[in-house]
């Protein structure tokens, strides 16, 4: 005879939903806006050190978007990953979309 092992589960109840915001906060929205500030690329990584370049601001190397020069930088020559990403939020009524 072998020994079987039984799991009961529980199905726990979900957390109530948050409480309902009146009619005039609903209509509001959230803009992202992401922007890449300084290189964080370390150019001595291979020698055992740290330097990076003082890029200061990502500049697309294009203008046009879905490129490969789109995510270079214009000025230090590195891809965008490389640069701090920076995420800025705002609120926006509904009626300032208009």
């Amino acid at each position: 005879m072998t020994k079987r092992r039984v799991v009961l589960k529980r199905e726990e109840p979900l957390p109530p939903p948050p409480p309902s915001m009146d009619s005039a906060n609903s209509s509001n929205t959230m803009r992202v806006h992401v922007r890449y500030g300084e290189c964080q690329r370390n150019h001595a990584a291979n020698v055992g050190g740290y330097a990076v370049d003082g890029c200061r601001e990502f500049m697309a190397a294009s203008e046009e978007e879905d490129t490969e020069a789109s995510l270079t930088c214009a000025a230090c020559g590195c891809h965008r990953n490389f640069h701090r990403r920076v995420v800025e939020t705002e609120a926006v009524s509904s009626s300032d979309c208009e």
